[in-house]
């Protein structure tokens, strides 16, 4: 049986976190990526709307400089040693190139937010929700939602702006990160709410 729970949405001021949507898991070459336009063009429009409101937003990357980080999950699985620095498999998608102010988060295993500085970002925006995207449902952008939760945000996944290699596994985890942890929402809902949204103060920075 379900457990009873409420649908929070998203906040006062919300941060777009785009999980991994780089060319080694938007591209099928990359053993790691998927054929996802859809997933692209879906977290195109969350990009334009969010830009348009300026409200934060983060990218992640994952990169490896080292043999010893996250030597587990490497020997785990094998493909992630395509995630070298200096690889173009690293880069962000250029379909979504960052514009000045954004912010790409560097990790090396699955949430975003595990010993990266997401969170002091997130603290320093006076942020109190994240709508999460990316790649992939089932690994990190699960793993992310899990600790968004645990950082106390309000957590809305973005439906159209997920995706998996395995569909029956973005199902299930679509399923069940709504069952506990994040209100998932069609796209056009989460756009509608942050039209919605007061307009915030734009601060031209450059992107880290």
């Amino acid at each position: 049986m379900d457990l009873k729970r409420n649908s929070l949405g998203i906040g006062e001021r919300p941060a777009l976190l785009l999980v991994d949507m780089i060319n080694g898991f938007t591209n099928p070459e990359c053993p790691l990526g998927t054929h996802c336009p859809e997933v692209i063009q879906a977290n195109q429009q969350l990009l334009n709307a969010f830009r348009a409101r300026c409200l934060p937003i983060f990218f992640t990357t994952v990169v490896y400089r080292d043999t010893a980080q996250a030597r587990v999950f490497r020997e785990r699985i094998p493909h992630l040693e395509w995630l070298q620095a200096e690889s173009p498999w690293v880069e962000v998608d250029a379909h979504l190139a960052m514009q000045a102010g954004e912010i790409l988060i560097e990790k090396q295993w699955p949430s975003a937010f595990f010993r990266t500085d997401l969170a002091a970002h997130i603290a320093s925006e006076g942020v109190d929700s994240i709508v999460v995207t990316g790649l992939t449902t089932s690994g990190c952008v699960r793993a992310s939602v899990v600790d968004a939760l645990q950082h106390d945000l309000r957590v809305v996944v973005a439906e159209e702006a997920v995706g998996d290699r395995n569909p029956d596994a973005h199902r299930a985890n679509l399923f069940d990160m709504h069952a506990k942890y994040a209100d998932v929402e069609k796209l056009a809902s989460v756009l509608q709410a942050v039209a919605a949204l007061p307009m915030a103060n734009c601060r031209e920075t450059s992107p880290n």
